[in-house]
């Protein structure tokens, strides 16, 4: 079954190198993803229209007017449901990574290679929790993946 990623772009457009997406979308099986622009002035849409012409994986979702990042997760999901039937769906927001933990490009790169692991690292997330999972609960942060990650690799390197 597919998995869904949500990235939510917010003037991103000097972050984004339309090439290194189109190839790593293109070369990952079983994604789709949702860019979502979230109200950019810049040319930020531009890309992500030039990504999803290049990408049958891709789907586009412009808001008009800023909404908070959780709004815009939101607006993605809504789609992301209405449109295809997804095994999971993880989000990530451009600005609340870049330069944190990785480049916007670096970060599509890792989410393509890890895919899978990034799969079970949800399932674990979930066999965890008691309740059955609403539409919005069951979104996983890749953002919290990563974090997790980064605290797993710096125990590594202190071994």
């Amino acid at each position: 079954m597919k998995t869904g990623i949500i990235f939510i772009f917010h003037n991103n457009e000097g972050d984004i190198d339309s090439s290194i997406f189109i190839d790593q979308i293109q070369g990952t099986k079983n994604l789709e993803m949702c860019l979502v622009n979230n109200d950019s002035i810049d040319n930020t849409f531009g890309i992500l229209k030039e990504i999803k012409e290049e990408c049958k994986n891709v789907s586009l979702v412009n808001i008009r007017r800023f909404k908070s990042d959780l709004s815009a997760v939101r607006a993605g999901a809504r789609f992301m449901f209405n449109q295809h039937d997804l095994g999971h769906i993880g989000f990530v927001s451009a600005n609340e990574i870049n330069g944190k933990y990785y480049k916007i490009n670096d970060l599509l790169k890792l989410i393509c290679e890890k895919l899978e692991e990034i799969k079970k690292y949800n399932n674990t997330v979930l066999s965890r929790q008691e309740m059955k999972q609403t539409l919005f609960q069951s979104l996983f942060s890749i953002t919290q993946y990563l974090k997790e990650i980064k605290v797993e690799n710096q125990l590594v390197s202190l071994k």
